[in-house]
């Protein structure tokens, strides 16, 4: 999504273009081919969901259609990772690559570990600890229990950016608020966990390489897939 003469531009394919994503289905098949894939366009032509998509059908409320409803379709089916991974921003990655993505952006510490070696920060505590148990958490649930707010943390959604960054956190689903009456209002929330309670010990699988190598392997994956991007776009990818 570009932003022409002060006007936001969607870069997708005509509706009529053979060659667009057109189910929630047909984008998680396509997510498990290539591994890695943002929402949104960026520095690297066709590297996004937005590319691959008709653009009138984004926004448009019918799971059907709709790219901004398939991505709580596919967070909810647990069938890719979907979270703030690519450079602060959200995006989809496959579970046969996301151990190597965990071992690159972890540099093999678990949460507790870069903990106690003095490497995490403080608010990143506070959230982390939230979800020792394996929990589901609304993001107001997680910004009010870490203590964020008037007179307290701050930054709140950079601390959780981080930690989607670094893969300990994921975006589970989206889901609305559900009032006395139990029923639903308002407009769907994020809800956070973390990989492993969602997925289990798959995600560190990759631990046992070092995680230079599981760079390199993810760097020639995604220059074969993508030969025109610049070793430096590559990189800002890879993290």
């Amino acid at each position: 999504m570009g932003n022409e003469h002060g006007e936001w531009v969607m870069r997708g394919l005509a509706e009529n273009d053979s060659g667009r994503l057109r189910t929630a289905q047909e984008l998680a098949d396509y997510v498990e081919q290539v591994g890695f894939l943002p929402l949104f366009a960026g520095e690297v032509p066709g590297f996004s969901v937005e590319e691959h998509t008709a653009a009138r059908h984004w926004w448009s409320d019918d799971p059907a259609v709709d790219p901004w409803q398939w991505r709580q379709i596919l967070a909810d089916s647990g069938a890719v990772a979907y979270g703030k991974f690519f450079g602060g921003k959200a995006g989809f990655v496959s579970l046969s690559w996301l151990p190597y993505l965990a071992n690159v952006r972890r540099d093999g510490y678990d949460f507790d570990a870069l903990w106690d070696d003095g490497k995490a920060s403080f608010r990143a505590g506070k959230i982390m600890e939230l979800f020792r148990g394996g929990e589901e958490l609304f993001s107001w649930q997680v910004r009010q229990m870490a203590g964020f707010g008037p007179g307290g943390e701050k930054n709140f959604e950079g601390a959780v950016t981080a930690l989607q960054m670094q893969t300990y956190l994921v975006i589970r689903d989206f889901r609305c608020r559900v009032n006395r009456q139990g029923l639903p209002y308002g407009w769907p929330v994020a809800v956070y966990t973390t990989p492993e309670a969602r997925w289990g010990e798959a995600v560190t699988a990759a631990y046992g390489e070092a995680p230079e190598d599981s760079r390199r392997r993810i760097a020639a994956h995604l220059a074969r897939l993508w030969p025109t991007a610049a070793p430096g776009q590559i990189r800002r990818i890879v993290g």
